[in-house]
């Protein structure tokens, strides 16, 4: 199907702010068919996104990174996802010669040296298998809630993305609470991740990821060795403004620099 314009995505997210996330799902399914898919990497936005796509469409189809570097409990969740839904989640990996040498010049754990060393595995292990995956889509589903972060605050249920070839993405659960999102999971019946039931908030690979203290910012078990620094992988950067982009072309340049002195 033809590309949607500015304007005509503008009106739809104007259309859709007030509908629930059932209705901007099955909007997107009809849309875009099989050119759609839901980005998955096992947090509980992302269950609850797949068992409300399932339930319009049994055939939604499910994407994830496989980083290599994941806890195996993100592994156990695929499978149930299987054995609950019949669905295989569609899996990407990255660039094996990049990885070999990145971890040939840093080191395996290069993510807790400096935060230009952190972004750069993201870029190569989560960033690049996700923009291949996207230059094959023209519209992709996300769990995004815009009270998980602040560059997320002003995220609309349906946008251009201009950071992947201006496809369509959709964030149903924008307006979603987290305690909204739990009771979808417990009135369903939703397999979710285990790593919750330990204290987790946020589900990342597993070097990065913690669990978080009681009253600690749901995020703060993403790369929590890092000092003000953004707690985003690069996957969604903010749509408006560029700002997460700018900022991980800097530190990704600044890398460069230092790897050329080295």
């Amino acid at each position: 199907m033809p590309r949607l314009d500015e304007l005509e995505v503008y009106e739809l997210a104007m259309e859709y702010e007030d509908q629930p996330a059932e209705a901007v799902l099955g909007w997107a399914l009809a849309t875009f068919g099989d050119r759609l898919a839901l980005a998955w990497s096992g947090q509980v936005e992302d269950m609850v996104l797949l068992d409300l796509a399932w339930r319009i469409d049994p055939r939604v189809r499910v994407w994830t990174a496989d980083t290599g570097r994941l806890p195996p409990e993100t592994y156990a969740l695929m499978d149930r996802v299987y054995e609950r839904y019949g669905l295989r989640i569609e899996v990407g990996f990255p660039e094996r010669a990049e990885v070999e040498a990145m971890l040939a010049r840093y080191g395996a754990n290069l993510m807790y040296r400096e935060v230009p060393l952190r972004i750069l595995c993201c870029e190569l292990r989560k960033v690049r298998p996700l923009v291949r995956a996207l230059s094959q889509l023209d519209a992709w589903i996300t769990g995004l809630r815009r009270e998980q972060w602040a560059s997320r605050h002003n995220i609309k249920k349906i946008e251009v993305d201009h950071d992947h070839g201006q496809i369509v993405k959709v964030n149903p659960l924008a307006d979603w609470s987290e305690e909204e999102v739990w009771a979808y999971i417990r009135a369903h019946d939703v397999p979710y991740h285990a790593l919750y039931d330990q204290g987790y908030t946020s589900i990342g690979c597993q070097p990065c990821t913690r669990a978080v203290a009681p009253g600690e910012d749901p995020r703060a078990g993403r790369w929590w060795w890092e000092k003000d620094a953004p707690k985003e992988c690069g996957m969604h950067c903010a749509i408006e403004t560029g700002g997460f982009e700018k900022i991980m072309e800097a530190v990704l340049a600044q890398a460069a620099v230092r790897r050329g002195q080295g």
